[in-house]
C-alpha cells in the first residue's frame, strides 16, 4: 500500500522506514517530504496517499500549516517527539500518534488499527482540523505568550501582545505594529510567533502577516475565493486571505 512520510529528520525517516519494511513490505513510500511547503505542493498535484506519517514539526513550521492551505482528508499516523498528554488530545481526529523514537510494537499496533479503520475512518474538513489541532497544539505545550522584553536605549522596555495589532516580516525582519501605531523589531520569526500566539486572538493570514482579532476593521469577499481584510487602527492597509486559507480564517472568527 503507498504511504507518505512528511518529516524532516532524515534519522527518523530511515529508521521508520526500515521498520515499515519489517512488519509490511508491500507498503511501498510515495515520496519523504521535509518541509510544509513541498508537503503543500506535493498533496496539491499528486493523488490522496491511502496514508500519511506525519511529524508535528517541520523545517519551515508547523504541520498544521499544511491544513489551512490544502485538503487533507487522508488517515494520518503522527509521528511527534511530543507528550502523551497532548497525544491523547489529538487521537479523536487521526489513526494515532507514535512517540519518537519509534517502538516497532507501537507502530504495528498503529497499523492494525488503521487496517481495522480503512475504509470506514471519517474524515473531518481540513480547515476545522487545523484550527482544533493548532488551538490544542499551543494549549497543550505551554502558555501563551503575555510580553516581549526588548532592547530600548541603553536598557530594555515590555512589550505587552495585548498592545499588538498585528505582526509582519519586511526583508526577513520581524516586526509588531501596536495599537498606537508604533512599529518595534521582534528577535522572532513568524513561524515561532504562531507557536508562541494564543491562537483564539492570533492567526497566521499568510506568509507575510500573522493578524489580532481585534485589528479587523472589515472582510470583503475577492476574486477567486479570497477575501481581502482590511486591518489597522492607523493608517489601515489591506492584506488578502488566499482561497485555500479562507476555510480556515472563516472557522477561526466564528469561534
Amino acid at each position: 500500500m503507498p504511504c507518505l512520510i512528511i518529516e524532516d529528520e532524515q534519522a527518523n525517516v530511515n529508521r521508520l522506514i526500515r521498520l515499515l519494511q519489517s512488519l509490511r513490505p508491500n507498503h511501498q513510500i510515495l515520496a519523504v517530504l521535509g518541509t510544509v511547503s513541498e508537503s503543500v505542493a506535493w498533496l496539491k498535484t499528486q493523488p490522496k496517499p491511502p496514508l500519511i506519517f506525519m511529524d508535528i514539526r517541520l523545517a519551515d513550521g508547523i504541520c498544521f500549516d499544511i491544513f489551512s492551505q490544502v485538503p487533507v482528508s487522508s488517515p494520518i499516523i503522527f509521528t511527534t517527539a511530543y507528550d502523551e498528554y497532548l497525544m491523547m488530545a489529538f487521537k479523536v481526529t487521526s489513526i494515532d500518534y507514535l512517540l519518537k523514537p519509534i517502538d516497532a510494537d507501537e507502530l504495528a499496533q498503529a497499523l492494525d488499527k488503521f487496517d481495522q479503520l480503512h475504509p470506514t475512518q471519517p474524515t473531518t474538513d481540513s480547515a476545522t482540523l487545523y484550527a482544533e489541532f493548532l488551538a490544542l497544539y499551543q494549549k497543550q505545550m505551554k502558555p501563551s505568550r503575555q510580553r516581549f522584553l526588548l532592547p530600548y536605549r541603553d536598557g530594555y522596555t515590555t512589550l505587552l501582545v495585548e498592545d499588538i495589532e498585528f505582526f509582519f516580516s519586511e526583508a526577513k525582519l520581524t516586526f509588531a505594529h501596536t495599537k498606537s501605531g508604533d512599529k518595534s523589531m521582534i528577535p522572532h520569526t513568524l513561524e515561532e510567533l504562531e507557536i508562541d500566539l494564543n491562537p483564539q486572538h492570533f492567526f497566521r493570514a499568510n506568509r507575510q502577516y500573522i493578524i489580532h482579532v481585534g485589528s479587523i476593521r472589515s472582510i470583503h469577499n475577492y476574486f477567486n475565493g479570497k477575501l481581502k481584510v482590511q486591518i489597522g487602527t492607523y493608517e489601515p492597509l489591506d492584506i488578502i486571505i488566499s482561497k485555500d486559507k479562507a476555510p480556515a480564517f472563516k472557522h477561526w472568527l466564528n469561534q
